[in-house]
Order: structure tokens, then C-alpha cells, then sequence
């Protein structure tokens, strides 16, 4: 062989092992994701699309529970440092409050009501509590400004629940120390392609890096829910190379034949789809 052929060859090859050093997930046993594999995961639980039945409320989780379908749900921390279940980080939206969630203690959050309707904020213990290990849930943790408090008391809430449990987030520093913590738990990063970072504000590297899941280098998920339409390469090489392929957030069933877990919303699709 030439010697300029292995020289070519020994550069694509270190190039290959930077590039898998970078983006490769850690690669999950089957029985860490048996309990998500082939299931349709119900957004901030069984909600209505008009809000009559709030997302992130106790009846849509109830309601998600009863038809047998699992659970995806947002917490964060209010002032007083209780997780709350709730998706915005403000209370605009769904409470008609111009205050972010974190500036609020639970006491007062507890008077405000979901888009008009009587149900009110509920607690993360309070929705444990509720489904009772009857259905696996999906925890999206929420970027703030106390990350490492909200990773702490999310964990200990996990702890003390006996059911099927993962956690998720948009920030890879989030994953990253639920890797350094509690590596039995089944852990995903949230991304979507880098424009939609972009349209929100993010810088172009910062884009980029989120965009292409590059931060795997510290997060190493077991799962990527990547926003459904197209994915950027790295993200196809992570799930070749063993992260399960998660969809968010589905609109009809067609979703399914590419992904191993489906987090849906405003329809009704089987429960489960197909077996590990």
C-alpha cells in the first residue's frame, strides 16, 4: 500500500474517532428503556387543545393514566424552592401573570388558575402521587437559574417514586449531571435542528452546538427527542450508534414508523405500538 493511501487512511480514521468522541450517546441497556420503547407519551399529559382540560394539570394526567397512555411533564422550581409541574418560565400564558415562575413562592402560585379553569399548579409530588407508577413518565427539567437545586430535588423526588421514570432536557449541562449522579436513570436531550435555535435568539455557535447535539461530548444521553422533520447528521449517527430515537411532539400516527417513543398531543393514537 502507498505510503500517502495510509497516510489518508490514518487521518480519516482519527477524524472518525474525534467525531464519535463528540457526538456518540451512551448507548442503553434494554432494560433501562423497556418500560418507554414502542409507547405513546401524552404532552403535559391527556390536555385539551382549547385548554378546558389544562396541560401540565392533575385531570390531564389522570386522564392520560386512565386511557393508558404515558406521561410527558415540564418542573421547575418556584421561589420557595418547590418543583412545580409547569411548562413557560412565565406565568403569562397560562396564568395571566406577567411574573416568571421562579419569582413567585408555591403559596401564591397555588391561587392562580390554569387558562381560566379551576385547576391550579400542581406540585411534582402531587403528580407522582397521581399516577402512582400506573404509567412511565417523562420529566423535562427546565432551564433556570437554580439548575443544580432543581436537578438535586427532582432526584429525590424520582428516588422515593416506585414506577418508570426518565428525564429529559434541552440543556446538556442539565443531562450531563443526571450522568454524574444517577447514572441508572434513562436520560434524553431535547434538540431541534439549529435555525429553531436561532429564531429564538440563540447565537450561531451556540446554535450550532445544541442543534447537532455536540454537547453529547459531556451529556452522553441514552435518547434523543429531536423536534419531528428533519435531523441534522449527527443526530442520525448518535441514534446508529445506539441512542433511541424519541419524536416531539406528534400530530397523527405516521410519526410512528421512525421512532422508538412518541410524545404526542390532540389526538388519540394506540397506547403501544410496537414491542422491544
Amino acid at each position: 500500500m502507498q505510503p500517502w493511501l495510509i497516510a489518508l487512511l490514518c487521518i480519516l480514521a482519527f477524524v472518525l474517532f474525534l467525531f464519535l468522541l463528540v457526538y456518540a450517546p451512551a448507548r442503553p441497556s434494554k432494560q433501562k428503556k423497556a418500560a418507554f420503547y414502542g409507547k405513546n407519551i401524552a404532552h403535559r399529559g391527556l390536555y385539551e387543545k382549547d385548554q378546558s382540560i389544562p396541560e401540565n394539570s392533575i385531570p390531564a394526567f389522570s386522564r392520560a393514566v386512565e386511557n393508558g397512555y404515558g406521561v410527558e411533564l415540564d418542573v421547575q422550581l418556584s421561589r420557595d424552592g418547590k418543583v412545580v409541574v409547569f411548562h413557560d418560565d412565565d406565568l403569562g400564558r397560562a396564568c395571566g401573570d406577567a411574573r416568571r415562575v421562579d419569582e413567585v413562592d408555591l403559596e401564591e402560585l397555588k391561587t392562580l388558575s390554569l387558562f381560566g379553569t379551576d385547576e391550579k399548579i400542581p406540585l411534582f409530588d402531587e403528580v407522582l402521587a397521581t399516577i402512582g407508577g400506573k404509567t412511565p413518565i417523562i420529566v423535562e427539567l427546565k432551564t433556570g437559574r437554580r439548575n443544580k437545586e432543581l436537578c438535586e430535588k427532582t432526584l429525590a423526588a424520582l428516588r422515593a417514586y416506585t414506577g418508570g421514570v426518565c428525564i429529559e432536557s434541552f440543556d446538556p449541562t442539565i443531562v450531563a449531571w443526571f450522568k454524574k449522579n444517577a447514572r441508572d436513570i434513562f436520560r434524553g436531550q431535547l434538540s431541534q435542528l439549529p435555525v429553531e435555535y436561532r429564531k429564538i435568539g440563540k447565537s450561531p455557535l451556540l446554535s450550532f452546538l445544541l442543534g447537532t447535539t455536540a454537547l453529547n461530548l459531556i451529556a452522553r444521553p441514552n435518547f434523543i427527542a429531536y423536534r419531528i422533520g428533519k435531523k441534522a447528521f449527527p443526530v442520525r449517527v448518535a441514534e446508529f450508534f445506539g441512542a433511541v430515537p424519541v419524536a416531539w411532539t406528534s400530530h397523527d400516527e405516521s410519526t410512528e414508523k421512525d421512532f422508538d417513543v412518541v410524545i404526542f398531543e390532540y389526538y388519540r393514537p394506540k397506547t403501544q405500538y410496537k414491542q422491544l
